[in-house]
């Protein structure tokens, strides 16, 4: 058996595939919809379901990356507004909170 024998039968594993793999594998199987407007996550989740794979269950944060973006964008405006105030307690409370929440979605990439 060549080397380019094998590397055609040995399929890449379904998590180190990019999005755009995903994707055009997820487009080949009919039970799947709405793929181009799916992220590698809800991409890799919808292929494995149809596929009947289960999947291991890793220990995470609590949130996902996209709630704890959302919950920094947010505390950015709040801090805006502090510095707009000049409340200087406010504006240190609100950095240490974002530079958590930025800690916690490095851990859970």
């Amino acid at each position: 058996m060549g080397k380019k024998e094998r590397k055609e039968k040995a399929e890449k594993p379904l998590e180190k595939m990019t999005a755009k793999e995903l994707r055009e594998m997820a487009l080949s199987i009919p039970e799947i919809v709405g793929v181009h407007g799916m992220n590698k996550e809800e991409l890799l989740a919808a292929v494995k379901k149809a596929r009947g794979i289960e999947d291991v269950v890793k220990k995470k944060s609590h949130a996902s990356i996209r709630d704890l973006k959302k919950k920094i964008r947010e505390l950015k405006a709040k801090r805006e507004e502090a510095r707009k105030n000049r409340d200087r307690k406010l504006v240190d409370v609100l950095r240490k909170r974002i530079s958590r929440l930025k800690k916690m979605t490095r851990r859970a990439a």
